[in-house]
């Protein structure tokens, strides 16, 4: 079980430290084990399942049971939700995560969690659709322009790639002319478009709603 364990950083504050502590002897034996986690304690931020793992290990896990699903970013102004978008598809364990444009993106929003998926990098639009078309990946463009189909209700293929654009400029028009369908999120407020990571954890939460099973318990 994991807990958290309040901890003073000054006068009358707290902060919630994350994970466990040092596991109490005897040690669970196992080549997923790291003995420094098991010595130290375990403070990333990883499933109960995976508490004491290595890097290595828990990889290795997640390959077993990757999903089809992949994602796509277009990485041109150093967007700072790159990270958060590479989060969610963690928590999707997403097949792979590519990065479209400038190599070196916004690792931040991400929590480190990118040490636990495949990231390919591409440095053109047209690197990555020749990568998908080699792979049989269908391109599938999240974004609200004008030949953009609703989102709600759709049906998405259990193996594709969703490609998302920039934070405000959105996708590029390259990127848009790669994809084979395009849509939309509905908006009912006043502003065009919402986060590119809330758009994100959207589009991937649709995806498996209608490919994953749902977890018991």
């Amino acid at each position: 079980m994991e807990i958290n364990t309040p901890a003073v950083i000054g006068p009358g504050e707290f902060f919630p430290v994350v994970g466990v502590g040092p596991h109490e002897k005897p040690w669970p034996t196992g080549e997923q084990y790291d003995p420094e986690l098991l010595e130290n304690g375990d403070r990333r931020n990883v499933l109960d399942h995976y508490r004491y793992w290595t890097v290595a290990a828990i990889v290795a896990d997640l390959d077993s049971k990757r999903h089809k699903l992949q994602i796509a970013i277009e990485n041109w102004q150093h967007d700072l939700n790159i990270g958060s978008v590479v989060r969610t598809a963690n928590a999707f364990n997403v097949a792979m995560v590519h990065i479209i444009g400038k190599r070196d993106w916004n690792k931040r929003g991400a929590m480190v969690t990118d040490r636990y998926l495949t990231v390919m990098h591409h440095p053109t639009v047209a690197d990555f659709a020749t990568w998908c078309s080699e792979n049989s990946v269908p391109i599938i463009g999240i974004d609200n322009v004008p030949a953009s189909r609703h989102l709600e209700g759709a049906q998405l293929p259990e193996k594709c790639v969703l490609l998302f654009g920039q934070e405000g400029a959105g996708m590029s028009d390259e990127g848009i002319a790669v994809c084979e369908v395009l849509y939309a999120i509905e908006q009912y407020g006043s502003t065009r478009s919402m986060n590119a990571s809330a758009a994100g954890a959207i589009a991937m939460y649709h995806w498996a709603l209608q490919h994953l099973p749902r977890q018991s318990g």
